[in-house]
């Protein structure tokens, strides 16, 4: 596991979060006129994994159930990220369900049955995993009940992890629903990684073996002041140093419905300053995806088109990770 995530902080790559549900996938490519067929989606992620020069800059891609067990040219996905230099991992929960008795608040589901399923994924030639809990912010949200039996499934998802030989990445996302301000995201941001660092010490996970999934200290989408990218840097580093120890060997942002652009902008001003304890660097599902999916279009025609699109923003994010994004970085092809 320890060479598994140095491998996966390695200098000035970051992950791809392919890891889409049927109805996220099918969402997306309904916008687009895709039929959400099995072939269609092995065909759309065969293009993003074989984009040439990936590895320089994407270190590890997180899978769903049906990708993992998918092959691209007779080779299994696993193998073909492999060869690659690309660390394979896969999303082990299984989607969000209504926390009886609290309205408006959600749980993960997964545990279940999760202990073989991991067996079964590090067989399959899964070397980390993911579970995602999401805390919604509103007017009485989030309560602390919420924030508990999150952190506490977290705990549990990364113990079983690591007893499998899996790191496991710990994701508790905020999200940016709403029109909350800055101060209100950092406020429960603090509260939700206090308890999930406090469910990991309970529950004995290693911290030196795992990796933490965070969102961005962002205003709601909804805010009518949105913060500046320096405030949200200066709010997010604010919060991480208060929060998560030092033991953690790596924090990877999630886009969490941020656009492209504004996602490398931010991260590039959160690593600017440098001097934290952990690596820095990105977990990027849509804001790594979407100029290539519009680019593709389910056309074999656009794969080249769209590899080059992945490319350029896994390039953009690359030198964000560094802090030596700027926006003239959006027109240099090297």
């Amino acid at each position: 596991m320890e060479s598994t995530v140095a491998a996966l902080l390695a200098r000035g790559k970051g992950l791809l979060a392919a890891d889409e549900s049927f109805p996220t996938i099918g969402k997306r490519f309904k916008d687009l006129a895709i039929p959400s067929t099995e072939e269609n989606r092995r065909t759309y992620r065969e293009m993003l994994f074989t984009t040439p020069g990936l590895g320089e800059f994407v270190s590890g891609v997180i899978l769903f159930d049906e990708t993992i067990r998918q092959s691209i040219g007779g080779v299994a996905v696993p193998e073909a990220l492999a060869r690659q230099a690309i660390i394979p991992g896969i999303k082990v929960d299984l989607g969000t369900v209504a926390l009886a008795g609290f309205p408006g608040e959600k749980i993960t589901e997964g545990l279940d049955g999760l202990r073989e399923r991991l067996a079964g994924y590090r067989q399959l030639g899964a070397r980390f995993a993911k579970w995602r809990a999401v805390i919604a912010i509103g007017e009485h949200l989030p309560t602390a009940s919420a924030i508990a039996v999150n952190a506490r499934l977290l705990a549990l998802y990364a113990a079983l992890c690591q007893e499998a030989g899996l790191v496991p990445i710990v994701e508790p996302e905020v999200l940016m629903d709403g029109d909350h301000t800055l101060a209100r995201c950092e406020e429960v941001t603090t509260a939700t990684l206090q308890a999930v660092f406090g469910a990991l010490t309970e529950q004995r996970v290693s911290l030196a073996t795992m990796l933490l999934k965070a969102g961005m200290v962002l205003s709601g989408k909804d805010c009518p002041q949105p913060a500046a990218v320096e405030e949200v840097a200066q709010a997010t580093l604010r919060c991480l140093r208060r929060t998560v120890p030092a033991a953690v060997p790596g924090i990877v942002f999630l886009s969490g419905g941020q656009g492209d652009l504004e996602a490398t902008e931010r991260l590039n001003a959160i690593c600017r300053p440098g001097g934290t304890p952990w690596t820095i660097s990105f977990s990027y599902g849509r804001a790594l995806q979407d100029a290539a999916l519009q680019a593709w279009r389910g056309a074999a025609a656009n794969v080249a088109s769209a590899q080059a699109a992945l490319q350029h923003r896994a390039r953009c994010n690359s030198r964000a990770v560094l802090g030596k994004y700027s926006p003239e970085s959006e027109n240099s092809p090297g």
